[in-house]
């Protein structure tokens, strides 16, 4: 059975609609699949990315893309009152159920459903207190569950960066990390053994020097 870590924040849009492709994506393959939350923000800042959300023509044209996504691929998605939003609440929340980092389908989808399906608030105090009975029944820590959650939160994020992961949703499988909606058709293609993947492409693309001079005007 193949392992495949997908490494997810709430706050993308691209993770949820994700979320709901990855099943089409697998369908037929024998894999274990691992949730693990991180926190974009922090994986952007180590590289000065503002992500999509920094730049004002990018989050307009991001929102419209995810909108029209959610609708023809049929799984829905209604933009927060406020976008981007602080994630941290939802993930701490998340990783308050689990032992290692990783949290279950229930859990992702669950809480993707709040942020990205009815266009509420997903930091409503009403809302929060929902959410948290919704995941009551999942697993529980002994002792300082807010400490529990904020420990593996770091410790994910710390170990995404150095694997790596600039970004979410992102996907790793035998060391090889897969980004983005539109990566799954190339994660599919590893996964089926595509004698592409034994070639030089995958290595020589990072040895391709820049053309672009750091720090130039026009």
């Amino acid at each position: 059975m193949k392992e495949i870590t997908f490494y997810l924040d709430f706050v993308s849009p691209y993770s949820w609609l994700a979320f709901e492709q990855l099943p089409k994506a697998l369908e037929g393959l024998s894999v274990c699949v691992r949730y693990r939350p991180v926190l974009l923000g922090a994986l952007l800042a180590q590289h000065g990315n503002p992500g999509p959300a920094g730049i004002a023509p990018k989050r307009a044209w991001t929102l419209r893309h995810v909108r029209w996504l959610g609708r023809s691929l049929g799984c829905g998605l209604d933009v927060p009152p406020q976008f981007p939003f602080n994630s941290l609440p939802l993930l701490r929340l998340a990783l308050r159920h689990s032992e290692d980092g990783c949290i279950n389908r229930y859990t992702a989808g669950t809480v993707l459903r709040h942020v990205w399906l009815g266009g509420h608030d997903p930091l409503d105090p009403a809302r929060l207190e929902a959410l948290t009975l919704a995941l009551a029944e999942q697993w529980q820590p002994e002792g300082d569950a807010s400490a529990h959650a904020k420990a593996l939160l770091r410790a994910n994020t710390d170990a995404a960066a150095a694997q790596g992961v600039f970004g979410v949703p992102m996907f790793e499988v035998r060391g090889r990390l897969f980004w983005g909606l539109d990566g799954l058709t190339l994660l599919r293609a590893f996964l089926d053994g595509d004698a592409w993947f034994d070639g030089p492409a995958w290595e020589d693309a990072a040895q391709v020097p820049s053309g672009l001079a750091s720090g130039g005007s026009p």
